[in-house]
């Protein structure tokens, strides 16, 4: 959500910032809804005014007996009424659609994010590791022999449909363990409190973190008005909505593993084959609640957080600023991480690491009283996957496989595998 007086203040800077992301001047028409509204709202003062005035007339010309003077202001009583009413209604409308509006437009890109039209575009900003150089050509991950058995494809589509998963056996039990691993690692190690959180949440939380009314089609709505969640980002960011906190309480970051619901809706034909792209998945998930003079720099950190398992893993990647074409709806800036791919020759994204300044904070209405005193100022709010379990599982195998269809996992698993250190070219843990 934007700051209506920042756009007063600046409209051509809004409309340049826009114009960075692809879009069409829009401040005149948000300076104009803006005026009607504020307009209408002054006139209904003035006829509240006059019809508060009348009203304290009428007593004293109905005591002295003058009909006509009664009358006349009976009449004006009940016009300043109907007057404020409609002028009420009037602005009513302009702040409604004035809103709507405000709500549509994506974040601002900070001054420094690089411009472009397309993934393209991004500018690599770190890389870490070396892809290994495989002496056979290496498969994609449901094609492995040793991984095969645990993909169940058949299965989940009878059961759900298409882009539905059924694991089992060794690959399940990699995955499960991925994410208590993930979750381990922010908990003990990057400072994160563990939080369990629903996935399905009410329409002004989805709103509040800006996936309403933007994406309302990538999501999926209950019959009785609920969604279920994109990401648990939703339920975390939104639990400090409509509050205002100590400064003190800054930062507060939290992680949650959950199950996530996406309906791919402007994704059709895209990353079909295998479990890249599905409906449910699950996502470590990081959130931040940031004093805004500490955003930057927790960008930074969550980012690193973000890289830190991917290097655990022992798997190379490298991460990339998104451009201004690139970049998610609520975002100031975003750090992509892909991870390196063998089967398919490619990095591909696992965490997207976004700051959002005030466009979140604003919308769900989250702000903390500063130590000294003084008037509450909007919190700034930063998101992350710390990791993308699935996509984890497919960098996993993908990267361990051997030409007899076996696969190394990495040591850091091995804990929570009970001491397993590889799947088989049989599909069996051992």
């Amino acid at each position: 959500m934007h700051d209506i007086r920042a756009i007063r203040e600046a409209p051509e800077a809004f409309d340049a910032a826009l114009a960075r992301r692809g879009m069409e001047p829009v401040a005149a028409i948000i300076l104009a809804l803006d005026e009607s509204r504020r307009s209408a709202i002054t006139a209904a003062e003035t006829a509240q005014a006059d019809h508060n005035a009348a009203s304290k007339q009428v007593g004293a010309a109905k005591a002295s007996g003058d009909e006509a003077e009664f009358e006349r202001l009976r009449a004006l009583v009940a016009a300043k009424k109907d007057e404020g009413a409609a002028l009420d209604a009037q602005a009513k409308d302009a702040d409604d659609k004035l809103r709507d509006l405000l709500l549509g437009l994506p974040n601002l890109p900070y001054a420094d994010v690089p411009d472009g039209k397309e993934e393209d575009d991004n500018v690599e900003i770190n890389r870490w590791g070396t892809p290994r150089d495989f002496d056979f050509t290496p498969l994609e991950h449901y094609e492995i022999p040793g991984a095969k058995p645990g993909f169940d494809f058949e299965t989940a589509a009878k059961v759900s449909g298409a882009r539905f998963m059924f694991l089992s056996g060794a690959v399940a039990a990699v995955h499960r363990a991925l994410g208590q691993f993930m979750l381990t690692v922010h908990i003990t190690e990057n400072g994160l409190t563990e939080t369990w959180t629903p996935v399905l949440v009410r329409p002004e939380a989805m709103l509040g973190t800006d996936k309403l009314p933007k994406f309302g089609e990538d999501s999926y709505e209950t019959t009785d008005g609920r969604w279920l969640v994109p990401t648990s980002e939703v339920s975390l960011t939104y639990s400090v909505a409509e509050s205002i906190l100590d400064e003190a309480a800054l930062p507060i970051r939290l992680t949650a593993h959950t199950q996530c619901f996406r309906s791919e809706a402007g994704s059709a034909g895209r990353d079909t084959a295998g479990m890249l792209r599905q409906h449910q998945f699950e996502k470590v998930e990081m959130v931040s609640i940031t004093h805004p003079d500490a955003s930057d720099a927790e960008h930074q950190r969550m980012t690193k957080c973000a890289e830190g398992i991917l290097e655990r893993l022992g798997l190379p990647y490298r991460t990339v600023e998104l451009c201004t074409g690139d970049m998610g709806f609520g975002a100031h800036r975003t750090h992509d991480v892909e991870v390196w791919l063998p089967g398919q020759n490619a990095y591909r994204e696992i965490s997207s690491v976004s700051t959002t300044g005030e466009f979140q904070a604003r919308r769900m209405n989250a702000r903390f009283r500063p130590d000294g005193g003084g008037k509450p100022e909007f919190v700034h709010t930063l998101n992350g996957s710390g990791l993308a379990v699935g996509r984890a599982l497919i960098a996993v195998l993908e990267n361990g496989q051997h030409a007899d269809g076996s696969i190394d996992l990495p040591e850091a698993l091995h804990p929570f595998l009970l001491g397993k250190t590889r799947i088989t070219a049989g599909g069996a843990l051992e």
